[in-house]
């Protein structure tokens, strides 16, 4: 039945809550559906990756021809080729377009190749080898590829991290790699400014993530690109610098945290371009996040968050002025910039996330591509309501969403299941776009509520800050006062309150489950129930960022041992299920199934869904159907809601009288 037909059929059945039929099913979120990212401008055409979960989650290049009235779409790269960068295992920024090539991290073997734009078959310029590239730039006028490497080598250190100089011209592979800089735990953000002379970058050190601090560095380049000096111009201590960027006329500008705020500066400035109490930035868990770009000399086009809220902007370099875009998006990520056009992802509340063109000659707004290929009739949406709720003296912040059907009513007096969202990171934030994954369980008759717990982004750094040596404390109670807020207000089932959440909001909800008594069952995706074995175990971009939201590693072992659900198994009294990819390498497999195998010891209800293929999150198809329904099963056969279509047939040990 189509979406539009059931949305139109007249009046509302009644059902109790959590047995709606829905058209948002999992087949919706996927076939024909895919993630967009790292949208690119160059020599007036338009560039962005898609993660097709119909083909297993392949990561391809589309390249969009806007010289026409029409603008041409087309995959640049064949299946089953796809370009993802492995370097901090989160990737981004893998690829860049210069003259009339395009260069590339093939997913496969984690080398850069270069390919004809015309076509053609990849050439690998890097050598085999445990290597990872991010930040990839070409220099033209010493043709040459710059870009960030990271070194797994050597078996017995963390991985070395480097930014390097590919030499383009036809030469062994082997010569062709020069390092530029080295010495510093990470770097990410190397741009050239326009004539060739300096280049910038970011660096930063353990045990800081890049939103604690890092440094912004500047350095002088010889003739033929060889570094001659280099010094620190911005950062350090307790300063976060984001997204260093030259401007057309050779100024280098950045967004910096030091007065609370992530706001936009330039060298020589030490006041914002534009303050006022609002984000210009995001966490920095993949390289190439970009929030401004200039629309020639004298304009910059930009994303700013207030109260969770993402909105567009212009901001006039001559006179300082801002002025505020309307846009019916409210979150909006990857902006590039070229002459007089900004290409971006936006997504609004009832509209899915597309790649957009903003034309600063009319300041009129284009789209040139949705993620979904199904539209689907706007009725169905439940919109997000932004809610603020205390917790002892501080104040916390969320998305709340009704539950919404409209064919469907719950019988008069009945109040919805409710499930809590805990977002990952745990330095992130969740959005109010339209989120296909919330409207799956909403439609179907569940309250949702989305936190932006203490420590989240979107708030200022004091917000982010509170999470210091907190994780498992302050974000734990955060998650189950806004259930019991939602309660008190008469939107939730104080019986059925539910939460999920993945990696560090899987962790988020092991430890509410484990420590509180808020919640009566939770969905753990690929969560940690140890900190100890994470601190261990875990990849180099993460491995002291326990430091600071725990405490140093190993002197204050104790409370790693104190914070992590497995050594408190006796207080876990409810259901949980469990999906893990066995491919992880930031929170491998055996963090679930020492959880699994305690709750299965102890009797209680238990499921335990593995993907053999999938890593730190689920990209194809199959496993993103099947956590979906196989959650919802889990939770009808626990609660006995009513199912609204068969569900997978998971195995639940434990749960006496069902299959």
């Amino acid at each position: 039945m189509s979406t539009e037909h059931q949305s139109r059929s007249g009046a509302q059945q009644q059902a109790p809550y959590g047995s709606w039929p829905s058209a948002i099913n999992a087949e919706l979120l996927t076939a024909g559906n895919v993630r967009l990212s790292e949208a690119r401008l160059f020599n007036g055409n338009a560039y962005w990756l898609e993660s097709r979960p119909a083909e297993k989650g392949r990561s391809v290049l589309v390249e969009c021809a806007l010289q026409g009235a029409t603008p041409v779409k087309r995959d640049l790269l064949p299946a089953p080729l796809s370009v993802r960068s492995k370097a901090h295992e989160y990737g981004g920024a893998a690829y860049t377009v210069a003259g009339a090539e395009v260069f590339f991290v093939l997913a496969a073997d984690q080398r850069i190749y270069r390919m004809p734009l015309a076509g053609g078959a990849p050439e690998p310029i890097t050598p085999e080898g445990p290597y990872h590239y991010a930040d990839l730039q070409v220099d033209p006028l010493r043709n040459r590829l710059i870009c960030v490497q990271e070194d797994e080598s050597h078996a017995d250190r963390e991985a070395v991290a480097r930014l390097i100089a590919i030499d383009l011209t036809p030469t062994q592979q082997d010569a062709r790699i020069t390092t530029l800089v080295e010495g510093a735990d990470f770097y990410s953000n190397p741009a050239l400014n326009p004539d060739g002379s300096q280049l910038s970058f970011l660096q930063w050190q353990h045990p800081n993530m890049p939103w604690d601090a890092t440094e912004l560095m500047l350095a002088d380049l010889d003739e033929n690109g060889g570094i001659k000096t280099t010094r620190r111009i911005a950062g350090g201590n307790n300063e976060s610098i984001f997204q260093p960027q030259w401007s057309p006329a050779g100024q280098l500008f950045y967004v910096s945290d030091r007065n609370n705020w992530w706001n936009l500066y330039h060298v020589g400035s030490e006041a914002p371009l534009w303050q006022v109490d609002a984000e210009f930035a995001t966490p920095q868990w993949v390289f190439g996040m970009s929030t401004y770009g200039f629309l020639g000399d004298q304009k910059i086009f930009c994303t700013f968050s207030q109260a969770g809220i993402w909105q567009l902007a212009l901001i006039d370099l001559n006179t300082g002025k801002a002025e505020t875009l309307a846009h019916p998006g409210c979150d909006f990520e990857s902006i590039r910039c070229d002459g007089k056009r900004a290409l971006f992802i936006a997504s609004g509340a009832t509209d899915f996330p597309c790649v957009s063109l903003f034309d600063g000659e009319d300041n009129t707004f284009s789209v040139l591509a949705s993620s979904s290929a199904t539209p689907v009739d706007p009725h169905w949406f439940s919109a997000a309501q932004p809610v603020s709720f205390q917790v002892g003296e501080r104040e916390v912040h969320g998305f709340y969403y009704p539950p919404h059907n409209p064919g469907f009513k719950a019988p008069e007096g009945e109040k919805p299941p409710l499930i809590v969202f805990g977002h990952g990171g745990p330095t992130g934030a969740t959005s109010a776009g339209l989120n296909l994954k919330v409207q799956y369980w909403t439609s179907r008759g569940f309250a949702i509520l989305d936190v932006n717990y203490s420590g989240s982004t979107g708030y200022g750094r004091a917000y982010r800050d509170r999470l210091k040596d907190n994780w498992g404390v302050i974000d734990v109670e955060d998650v189950c006062a806004g259930a019991e807020y939602l309660v008190s207000q008469g939107l939730a089932d104080p019986a059925r309150l539910l939460i999920k959440g993945g990696s560090a909001g899987g962790y988020t909800v092991l430890a509410a489950l484990t420590f509180h008594s808020t919640f009566s069952a939770g969905a753990s995706h690929y969560g940690i129930g140890d900190l100890t074995t994470l601190a261990r175990d875990t990849h180099k971009f993460e491995s002291r960022y326990l430091d600071k939201l725990v405490g140093p590693w190993p002197q204050t072992e104790p409370v790693y041992r104190a914070r992590s659900p497995i050594n408190h198994i006796e207080q876990l009294n409810c259901p949980v299920i469990f999906f893990q990819g066995m491919e992880d390498k930031v929170v491998p497999p055996n963090q679930a199934e020492a959880m699994v195998n305690a709750l299965k010891e102890r009797g209680l209800p238990v499921a335990y869904i593995t993907f053999a293929e999938e890593g730190h999150g689920f990209r194809s198809a199959d496993s993103i159907k099947m956590a979906l329904e196989g959650e919802l099963e889990f939770y009808s056969r626990v609660f006995n809601f009513p199912l609204p279509e068969a569900g997978p047939g998971i195995k639940i040990h434990n749960l006496e009288g069902k299959p």
